[in-house]
């Protein structure tokens, strides 16, 4: 089958290690489930793993890939939970010691086929296109967990996005403003402002601009190119919500003066439950939310498509199909 695999790890050339050919269909394990590929998106975390962040050499080659819609072996349109976790695992499985997303210890979802336990197989909806669907399981689940989850934003509260244009920034924006709450995003792009806005923020300013008014939540997926304005836009009491680091994990100011004295709170966020995904998706079907799809390319253009996220020339998810 055709896939996009990593066939070797390189920190400061990723792309050189990826490879788009033929791998062999993967086995299906007891209380697993083959599906077949409609749609996959990309993420950041791909081309981490080219990187070797999470992959080490000895696992390779690895098909890339963590987001996929697809049919079962029954027929069913399904949408693919990413988090694999310990079958004996009772809770929230994002907080499993043993869990992995796909692409990471278990061939991902870059290919004709992907296999996964039973368990992660999500019903799709039919008002969702098999390429909405395939922009959920990462970018969106992380979004609606920040927001509803490790952040319990309510309606009537503000939220400042930091770096419109990426995945869980545009989802952030839509999700939060179907929800009532007053969103405000930040991009250096003026494009990526422009489209903030018309996904429903009430506000965008230029990265680090100063705010006309302290915010309730930060969502935050930036890192350091950000971490010292985000803290510096928080009410008391205020908290910032992390999923990521794209500009990297070390800022030069933490802040932590700031952080003790105004009682601000730092929460950690990674990917979703597999209710969470369920939840998600029954939004995105009552309240008409659609994934922003910048593009849809061939499974063969993979590499054009993490080009594309490594140059940061993206404003929502793109989607690949077999």
């Amino acid at each position: 089958m055709l896939a996009a695999y990593a066939a070797a790890i390189d920190p400061d050339k990723p792309l050189d290690g990826l490879v788009v050919g033929e791998r062999p269909e993967p086995e299906v394990p007891q209380g697993w489930a083959r599906v077949k590929v409609k749609a996959v998106s990309l993420n950041h975390h791909d081309l981490w793993s080219l990187r070797g962040v999470g992959l080490p050499a000895d696992r390779l080659p690895m098909i890339l890939g963590c987001d996929a819609a697809g049919y079962d072996e029954d027929g069913n349109e399904v949408v693919v939970h990413a988090v694999i976790g310990d079958p004996d695992w009772k809770g929230d499985e994002t907080v499993d010691p043993k869990r992995s997303l796909l692409s990471e210890r278990y061939q991902g979802a870059l290919a004709e086929y992907v296999v996964v336990p039973r368990r992660n197989l999500v019903p799709k909806p039919p008002e969702l296109s098999w390429e909405e669907s395939a922009c959920l399981p990462t970018a969106w689940l992380t979004a609606y967990r920040m927001l509803f989850t490790q952040g319990a934003v309510t309606p009537g509260s503000t939220v400042l996005v930091q770096g419109a244009g990426g995945g869980v920034a545009t989802a952030l924006i839509a999700l939060g403003a179907a929800a009532g709450v007053r969103v405000w995003a930040t991009s250096r792009d003026e494009e990526k402002r422009a489209k903030a806005l018309e996904l429903g923020a009430a506000a965008v300013f230029d990265s680090g601009e100063r705010l006309p008014e302290r915010v309730d939540s930060v969502m935050e997926t930036v890192g350091a190119a950000t971490w010292a304005h985000s803290v510096r836009s928080l009410k008391p009491g205020g908290s910032i919500v992390i999923s990521g680091a794209t500009s990297g994990p070390n800022p030069k100011a933490t802040e932590l003066n700031r952080i003790f004295f105004l009682q601000l709170r730092v929460i950690g966020s990674t990917m979703g439950t597999r209710d969470e995904l369920h939840r998600l998706v029954e939004f995105l079907r009552v309240t008409g939310v659609r994934p922003v799809i910048d593009s849809v390319l061939p499974l063969s253009e993979a590499r054009t498509g993490i080009e594309r996220i490594q140059s940061g020339d993206v404003v929502g998810k793109i989607v690949l199909t077999p």
